[in-house]
């Protein structure tokens, strides 16, 4: 699979890309993992916040949106980390972390970067130098845990 990776600023987002990341969060978050939660959070189109996306020909096969520091408290926020069923088992999710600390340091060079894993992640997060901060809590009805990068 040969992907061209895309990250735009949510203001140079088209609206078949915004409807691709939308369609795709809404069949992993809400149908796959079963949990009926508003995806649409008024964040997606705030401040800075930025959009990765892995396009496979005209198919969004991975993605992830970067949330601006300045409107989380200092932390570049990693959220909505996805890998389309379909396209799972082929190095997506490594690429696309690689991907994001790219994008970060060169948006937001030396800016601390938080995200909420699904704690059965906690040790693939682990291996681009995340580290636990906080309890689990449950989220959706899916334990999670708050991990840093300083």
């Amino acid at each position: 699979m040969t992907v061209d990776w895309i990250c735009k600023h949510h203001s140079d987002l088209g609206k078949e890309q915004l409807y691709a990341i939308l369609q795709l969060r809404a069949e992993v978050f809400v149908v796959e993992q079963q949990c009926a939660y508003q995806d649409v959070d008024g964040q997606d189109l705030e401040g800075d916040t930025c959009h990765l996306m892995a396009w496979d020909s005209n198919q969004l096969v991975a993605y992830l949106r970067l949330l601006d520091p300045e409107l989380q408290g200092g932390d570049v926020v990693i959220g909505r980390v996805i890998i389309a069923p379909h396209a799972r088992g082929a190095g997506l999710g490594h690429a696309l972390m690689d991907q994001a600390l790219k994008q970060i340091e060169e948006r937001w060079p030396e800016t601390p970067i938080y995200l909420s894993a699904q704690t059965h992640l906690q040790g693939y997060y682990g291996r681009y130098g995340f580290v636990v901060t906080g309890e689990e809590f449950v989220e959706d009805g899916i334990p999670h845990i708050g991990m840093r990068r300083p």
